[in-house]
């Protein structure tokens, strides 16, 4: 995977309103699942051309955050300590760091959070705490490792930062060749003891 490309085609997206307008669902997922197979912005800009706005909005939207997170896992599969996992349709588990398998996700900044990101930044468990209880009931929805990958903007347009392939990759290097698994944040779900961090990508 080329990372400049990436990053110069999600960044093509920034131009036009990142509005969901509903929240993620299996029906709209299935009508949307082309943006696997779409490469640049420009084919989907015309794969998109007749849909109704919201559909459109989701499908652009959809896109963004698959590319991004296919990037962000090619950084982590270039390590050494990293083994992808070869089998796609895993839901559980996107690699391993020094054998620990975590699920990765990317996500911005949460405001139902409803505290700083200076106080996220010093209590970190809790917002991970929060970010589980919190996740998605479609889909990935899981409560076993995972890496987390939470994006700040200074002026609150959190989701233009996952368009930041380079800088993403700065920072899982730096993570990856610093990688203490004692440094790990554990929790209990389900009676089930798992592992979790956070990698906090901002332009503050």
């Amino acid at each position: 995977m080329d990372l400049h490309s990436v990053e110069m085609e999600l960044k093509k997206r920034l131009e036009y309103p990142y509005r969901w307008g509903r929240k993620q669902s299996d029906t709209w997922d299935g009508a949307t699942n082309f943006i696997y197979q779409t490469y640049d912005f420009e084919t989907l800009l015309r794969k998109t051309e007749n849909m109704e706005q919201k559909l459109k909005d989701y499908a652009l939207n959809r896109w963004y955050n698959f590319w991004s997170a296919m990037a962000v896992e090619n950084i982590f599969a270039s390590h050494n300590n990293v083994t992808a996992n070869k089998n796609s349709f895993d839901k559980l588990v996107d690699f391993t760091i020094n054998g620990i398998p975590f699920d990765h996700k990317t996500s911005v900044f949460p405001k139902g959070f409803n505290k700083s990101f200076e106080y996220a930044r010093k209590n970190k468990k809790q917002l991970i705490q929060w970010l589980y209880n919190n996740q998605s009931q479609q889909g990935r929805k899981h409560f076993k490792n995972r890496l987390f990958i939470i994006v700040y903007d200074k002026i609150g347009e959190h989701w233009k930062m996952k368009s930041e392939i380079m800088l993403l990759k700065r920072h899982i290097d730096f993570y990856l060749e610093n990688f203490n698994e004692n440094k790990l944040t554990s929790l209990k779900f389900n009676n089930e003891k798992i592992y979790s961090d956070i990698l906090w990508i901002t332009n503050i």
